[in-house]
């Protein structure tokens, strides 16, 4: 199983030559399981990184499954770059947080539509489908997915991909100590713990320095050492911290996960999400 990072900027891409390591673009993630005549490829929010996805996926492949984790802007400015949705020959199932008030269809028609985007959802050529979560876990390929509701401002999913060689769980927007003067609590009381249980790889939010974090609350995000103790209560093998801060530089970043890297305290591996960056599992 590959799980390629193509955008794992928060809130809003940006650019220049202070954030080339890091990356500026918005949340995007690729898991591809199976072999190559027959790979399983999933995608995890349509941020500015999928642009670029799907660049390398156009004329390659007849089916694509998208999994948006919310409907915030930084997760779907995306969707209207991505090639696969403007050729008639592909089939783009689109599953995405169900909400009380409108349909999933519904809300991404207020972006894909002007004054927003002058292309509206319903022209673009692909074959599209929609789907609604969370629901019963199902399977894509040689996958299962599970999703869940998380601590974050509006219906926000977390999911869990499980194959033959591995787990992965994606968290991106998650503040899992919010109202907490202790954190963590017992896993069941944890907001993600089920997704993250024991998981191979764990991409997390981790937005915030602690002390920023105490500015931030209730904002959907959590801070670095919060995301270092959810990992460790989960028991997962490596932790990706995820939704850097559009004002943070590469700088400001090696220095926010100096701490934590090889900090003894901890049994599993700690690697900042970078775009680019191709993590395996399996072998």
């Amino acid at each position: 199983m590959k799980v390629t990072i193509w955008g794992s900027r928060g809130s809003t891409p940006i650019s220049g030559l202070k954030v080339s390591r890091y990356g500026g673009n918005t949340p995007c993630v690729e898991v591809r399981d199976g072999p190559e005549d027959d790979e399983t490829i999933l995608v995890f929010d349509a941020g500015t990184g999928i642009r670029e996805l799907g660049r390398t996926l156009a004329g390659r492949v007849k089916r694509v499954n998208l999994l948006l984790t919310h409907l915030h802007m930084d997760h779907i400015q995306g969707l209207g770059f991505f090639a696969p949705l403007f050729n008639p020959e592909v089939e783009v199932r689109i599953w995405g947080p169900a909400s009380t008030s409108y349909k999933l269809q519904n809300r991404l028609r207020r972006y894909l539509s002007p004054p927003l985007f002058p292309v509206r959802l319903r022209d673009l050529p692909a074959e599209i489908t929609l789907h609604e979560l969370p629901d019963s876990p199902f399977q894509v390929g040689s996958l299962n997915i599970t999703s869940m509701v998380v601590i974050h401002p509006g219906p926000t999913l977390g999911y869990r991909v499980e194959g033959s060689q591995g787990v992965v769980a994606y968290i991106p927007d998650h503040e899992p100590a919010l109202g907490l003067g202790h954190f963590p609590l017992k896993p069941e009381w944890t907001s993600g713990f089920a997704l993250a249980d024991r998981a191979d790889i764990l991409i997390h939010d981790s937005q915030y320095s602690d002390e920023e974090y105490q500015k931030h609350i209730g904002w959907g995000h959590s801070s670095v050492g919060q995301a270092v103790k959810f990992a460790a209560l989960a028991g997962v093998k490596k932790l990706v911290p995820f939704h850097h801060d559009p004002g943070s530089d590469d700088e400001d970043l090696d220095a926010l996960f100096a701490g934590v890297i090889n900090n003894p305290d901890y049994d599993f591996e700690i690697i900042p999400a970078a775009e680019g960056t191709t993590f395996e599992i399996g072998r």
